[in-house]
């Protein structure tokens, strides 16, 4: 008896010492390693108050940048700020509020902050989710937080950027965006069922991708640089868009197989603050380096389409 459990004993260790070499060499993920300043610096995340959005607030502020948290519950955002400003002791921490879900809120946002803050050096696209329905304008609610709130915000407040750069703007997107297609028919339309929320999820972010590509070309000349970036698969609070059967044990994988908040943080901080990286503008990123994309986020046609598709359904196209 004492040998069997000597024997079960040494293989849980084991496989403890297997996890953590897979862990540490195919799960947590670069990190970012250099230790630039940011004093001086204004930074904007939406979806701030959580999850990779917090970590790369945390991180941002603790390089001295003060920090705007774009967020729609205003009870978890201004708890997110007083964590923030106590682990950074940085006090340039704020919350104003903003719902993606709305583009009155997005526009009325973009007013305040303009009014308010009269810098801003990097603009963090940030927030998202996965999810089925209508927005409160009628749209594909993935596709109208992912992306479209998203291309509204940076339209209203890329003369802001323009007037700080050298400046730049960050988009999360997804290694799902593969997965995605932009169907011009009906990629803004609402959907159901489990398998809609999969494909608008992947086709919004592919949207991410292809607004940086177009953002990067009309930016030339300007000392804006733009990028767009899979953080990893990351246990976040995403997975409470999930149906209840697939909730748990997918909560379960992914505390052991995904990246904490904290790692998945790291190629947003990169692409926030690496220096040289400005000739890159419009790439997308991985584990805080540059990878190429795959042909269907590669076409600039479709990139350029996009943009005025996009144009279009905010009523920006003159």
């Amino acid at each position: 008896m004492e040998m069997a459990l000597e024997v079960l004993l040494a293989s849980l260790v084991g496989l403890l010492g297997l996890y953590i070499l897979i862990y540490h060499n195919f799960i947590k993920g670069k990190t970012c390693q250099n230790e630039t300043r940011l004093q001086g610096k204004t930074v904007l995340i939406t979806g701030g108050n959580a999850g990779i959005g917090k970590a790369t607030a945390l991180d941002l502020a603790r390089r001295g940048a003060r920090v705007v948290l774009g967020c729609r519950d205003r009870e978890r955002a201004e708890a997110a700020v007083q964590d923030i400003r106590r682990e950074s002791g940085n006090k340039e921490v704020v919350f104003m509020s903003l719902d993606l879900g709305s583009l009155s809120s997005v526009r009325a946002f973009a007013e305040a902050f303009l009014r308010s803050e009269p810098r801003l050096d990097i603009l963090i696209n940030n927030a998202g989710v996965y999810c089925v329905g209508k927005s409160d304008d009628g749209f594909n609610a993935a596709f109208q937080v992912n992306h479209l709130a998203h291309f509204l915000l940076t339209h209203l407040l890329l003369d802001r950027l323009k007037q700080c750069a050298p400046s730049r703007v960050v988009a999360v997107s997804s290694f799902l965006y593969q997965l995605g297609r932009i169907d011009f028919q009906n990629i803004h339309l609402p959907v159901e069922g489990r398998l809609g929320a999969f494909k608008s999820y992947c086709n919004s972010k592919l949207a991410n991708v292809l607004h940086v590509r177009e953002l990067a070309n009309r930016l030339q000349g300007t000392d804006v640089s733009c990028y767009a970036l899979h953080p990893g698969s990351v246990h976040t609070k995403i997975l409470r868009y999930f149906p209840g059967w697939i909730k748990s044990p997918s909560t379960v994988a992914s505390w052991l197989f995904f990246r904490d908040a904290t790692n998945g943080a790291q190629t947003s901080i990169y692409c926030a603050t690496q220096e040289g990286i400005e000739k890159l503008s419009g790439c997308y990123f991985e584990d805080c380096r540059q990878k190429d994309l795959k042909p269907n986020a590669r076409d600039p046609m479709l990139a350029k389409k996009l943009w005025e598709f996009s144009e279009k359904l905010l009523g920006l196209a003159s």
